[in-house]
């Protein structure tokens, strides 16, 4: 049996209706795999929770005292210089033992939401905010314009892997 990619904590019950563990796991691994590194060298730390516990973080970290679907806290600052460049390949500070790619949290309400709103699949709408967030622990982000690109692209290569239509198309 593989030991899990994904520390998953759930603060919300009604993520257990849903399998969040199960998904994030699927999601997370299928970033790495497209981003050909070794699962068994990492570990992500992820919680389930509601809009109120994310406003506290969305407030605590980046002043914005709102519910959001989700946030990342990468362990190492990977984020390229230029914009569009691909981020800096992580490193294992003790090559040979499991390290952390960082923390993810992520909204039930808000996801449920925004999935009923777009007319998509919770499951679906989840899994891509967990690939979305294990790009932003890898350096990827969304701020200038080229990045949002290259960052979009690769989410909707790995969604497509998985099955899941371009969340982005309308």
């Amino acid at each position: 049996m593989k030991e899990p990619l994904v520390d998953c904590l759930i603060e919300e019950a009604a993520w257990q209706g849903i399998d969040l563990a199960g998904l994030s796991e699927r999601a997370a691994r299928a970033v790495l795999a497209d981003q050909e590194m070794e699962a068994k060298d990492w570990e992500i730390s992820l919680m389930g929770c509601d809009d109120a516990r994310i406003a506290e973080l969305n407030a605590d970290f980046r002043g914005k005292p709102t519910p959001t679907n989700v946030l990342s806290w990468p362990a190492q600052d990977l984020a390229a210089e230029d914009d569009g460049e691909e981020p800096y390949f992580p490193e294992p500070f003790v090559p040979g033992e499991r390290d952390s790619l960082g923390d993810i949290a992520i909204s039930f309400q808000t996801c449920a939401r925004e999935a009923e709103t777009a007319g998509k699949s919770i499951h679906d709408h989840v899994t891509h905010l967990v690939i979305h967030g294990v790009l932003h622990l890898l350096g990827y982000d969304h701020v200038r314009d080229a990045d949002a690109q290259l960052m979009e692209s690769i989410e909707v290569r790995i969604l497509a892997a998985l099955g899941i239509a371009n969340p982005y198309e309308v």
